[in-house]
């Protein structure tokens, strides 16, 4: 095409472009702005997938949740929007080559996720709300290629792992910055830390989940050799700003995940053999049925609630007798039960637990923050909620990932032989388990900001392992 040609090429398809702008414009049709934004975006996934993924990386702490998009759906903006085109290019680009690497497909991660996935899609034919469980497995399912499958190929650049990371710290410390200045003008006071948040968290449960995520990734950071003293400086602000946060959510859960991985951390320094810790594991479950009683009289001694005083407020995270959120743990737990041994194979389907479990709540459990309608929400809990919903295999599929990822994360922090690298899988070990600890609490894996890094934790995990983890000091040094 001679230079003539292009230039009118050029001239014409501004003319029509600024022809439809004032067109759509004259109608108050103000959504045409946008256009160059999503053009731009669609240029980025057709050639450089591995920026939009960043890009999305960048914008999850700072989405917005639209809880009704129409038909009862809620969606998280921008973010999944972009998640879905970002599914969409891959798979289009999977299909159009005919290769992905076989080493990924081959991994005992990626074989658990497929039975879990597929598991998850049976039972959304059998499900009582198929529009709500289709959703669910869709949406599962952009988070899982978004941040398990593609992100494991642009972790192939060591890069993009350091990359990726801080574009979720930077954005998540600039929210939380923002929830404390806004949490000042009320005191610091501990209710209205339960949604000062927002718009960018839901409540501050699944803020400070967010946090502990993360703060043992910055803590690792700071053991890194190759970082100038203004980096350190850097980092060291960005962490004791993330650890105000954490405290300042009043985010029990979180508190106690960041405690259980102090724990393990000296477990793998000290190289405590696995099945050792698994017979005391195994001991601890077995005596807390055994002496049940004995350790419900005494939790149930603890009258303490939830307070301002942070003393008090970690003293009322074992008060199951007058303390409302914890009670209403035990009963949305205790009606997941319920649901399940009604149905214990398939479930009520993929994402019904909200709407099924008004009628599985015992009158003695109901709470003050109780409702006869059931329409607060989830299980509250990552491992009950899937037993509710997907049955037996549910549970047991979403363990199966959960254990093959922890026993991967220990190994190949072992092998790998770059001490950079080291710190990188022990951060995000770290990080990764306060969700697992997190999980027996809350659950949030319908959030955006919950599942870019725990799907991604594993991508980085399993990228790790098959490219970098061989490589020395030199070469993986950044």
């Amino acid at each position: 095409m001679s230079d003539l040609l292009k230039q009118r090429w050029l001239y014409g398809v501004g003319a029509l472009y600024l022809a439809l702008m004032a067109v759509f414009l004259f109608f108050e049709q103000y959504w045409i702005l946008l256009l160059p934004i999503a053009a731009a975006i669609v240029g980025v996934a057709l050639f450089r997938l591995d920026w939009l993924f960043l890009l999305v990386t960048l914008l999850t702490p700072l989405s917005i949740n639209v809880e009704d998009i129409g038909g009862g759906f809620g969606l998280h903006l921008p973010t999944e929007p972009l998640m879905f085109g970002l599914m969409l290019v891959f798979l289009v680009r999977v299909f159009h080559d005919g290769y992905f690497d076989s080493r990924v497909m081959r991994h005992p991660l990626t074989l658990a996720i497929f039975i879990n996935l597929s598991w998850v899609l049976i039972t959304c034919f059998t499900s009582e709300e198929p529009l709500v469980s289709i959703k669910f497995f869709l949406s599962r399912l952009w988070f899982v290629v978004g941040f398990f499958f593609i992100a494991t190929q642009v972790f192939r650049d060591q890069v993009n792992i350091r990359r990726y990371l801080w574009m979720y710290i930077v954005p998540l410390t600039i929210v939380a910055v923002y929830t404390m200045v806004v949490h000042s003008t009320h005191n610091f006071d501990q209710k209205p830390a339960h949604w000062v948040m927002q718009p960018f968290f839901k409540d501050h449960t699944s803020y400070g989940a967010v946090l502990a995520m993360f703060y043992p990734i910055v803590w690792a950071y700071l053991w890194s050799k190759n970082l100038t003293i203004n980096t350190k400086i850097v980092i060291g602000v960005i962490m004791a700003l993330l650890t105000l946060a954490i405290i300042l959510s009043y985010t029990r859960a979180a508190w106690v995940s960041l405690v259980g991985v102090i724990f393990l951390y000296f477990l793998v320094q000290a190289k405590i053999r696995w099945w050792i810790v698994v017979m005391l594991a195994a001991g601890a479950i077995v005596g807390g049925f055994a002496f049940q009683e004995q350790v419900l009289m005494k939790l149930e001694k603890n009258r303490q609630d939830s307070s301002d005083d942070l003393a008090e407020h970690v003293n009322s995270i074992s008060n199951v007798a007058t303390d409302a959120s914890n009670l209403e743990r035990i009963n949305r737990w205790s009606a997941a039960l319920r649901m399940f041994e009604e149905r214990p194979f398939l479930g009520f389907g993929p994402g019904t637990y909200k709407f099924y479990y008004a009628p599985y709540q015992h009158s003695s459990q109901l709470t003050i923050i109780s409702t006869n309608f059931g329409d607060l929400g989830n299980a509250h809990s990552e491992y009950f909620g899937p037993l509710a919903e997907m049955g037996v295999l549910g549970l047991v599929t979403f363990l199966l990932i959960i254990g093959i990822a922890i026993y991967k994360f220990i190994v190949v922090y072992y092998d790998t032989k770059s001490r950079e690298m080291k710190v990188v899988v022990m951060g995000t070990f770290l990080g990764f388990i306060t969700y697992v600890v997190h999980g027996t609490l809350n659950n949030y894996l319908d959030l955006d900001k919950a599942n870019v890094p725990f799907w991604g934790f594993m991508a980085l995990l399993v990228a790790i392992e098959l490219y970098h983890k061989d490589k020395s000091e030199e070469a993986t040094a950044y």
